[in-house]
């Protein structure tokens, strides 16, 4: 499933609600989030900012395999990680790397994508943009039940954002919850969503159900 990756999601998270990734992910095994250049938070930084480390070391060519900025993939999406652990597309390239060269860690990135999650977490448990790639990985990696508890997480937390509630069903629906995935494409649509994606999945299984209708405004108020 692909995630909607802009940054139009509200993040109201309680920091250390829930364990930043795997358990067996220390910060001794994955690594010092201290940087000689960071690490900042990508949600913060501006244009120009972002540029300053992009335009070196995570150009659209190294962003998409093709040519790496410096000579090594995965040290220029490592560098990238390093000063920004929480930058989304970042975390795809290193996941397209991975699979790229069968080999986990890649030539260069040092840890492997497991702990570039582990330290986007544990940098920013607040973001919920990387845990929920967090998810889409666990979901392919056959690990339902972390799967499931992180999705948890960012459900509770983002419930007003129409946007995180659309993407969580999305994520469900590929876990085959599809339950959950129906609650999840109704609270989208109440909050405003008009994407058709979730609802045409969900028909596509014989699981659609039109959400009920909403009560008068007069009533609500009583």
């Amino acid at each position: 499933m692909k995630v909607i990756l802009p940054y139009l999601m509200v993040s109201v998270f309680a920091a250390h609600a829930l364990p930043a990734a795997a358990d067996a992910n220390t910060e001794r095994e994955c690594g010092s989030l201290e940087w000689n250049y960071g690490p900042y938070d990508y949600r913060t930084m501006t244009p120009h900012q972002r540029k300053l480390v992009e335009a070196a070391h995570f150009t659209p060519s190294t962003e998409n395999l093709t040519e790496s900025a410096t000579g090594n993939f995965g040290a220029d999406i490592k560098y990238t990680l390093s000063v920004f652990p929480n930058h989304p597309r970042a975390l795809l390239a290193m996941e397209r790397l991975v699979a790229k060269e069968k080999s986990d860690p890649p030539s260069g990135a040092k840890y492997t994508m497991e702990c570039f999650y582990e330290r986007a977490l544990r940098y920013k448990p607040d973001d919920p943009v990387p845990r929920m790639l967090y998810v889409s990985y666990l979901i392919r990696n056959n690990r339902l039940e972390d799967a499931h508890r992180h999705l948890e997480y960012v459900v509770e937390k983002t419930e007003e954002s129409p946007l995180t509630q659309f993407n969580a069903g999305m994520l469900y629906f590929d876990m085959k919850d599809y339950d959950r995935a129906l609650i999840q494409a109704h609270r989208a649509i109440a909050l405003g969503s008009d994407r058709r994606e979730l609802r045409d999945r969900l028909a596509s299984v014989g699981r659609w159900v039109e959400p009920p209708p909403a009560a008068p405004a007069s009533a609500a108020s009583q």
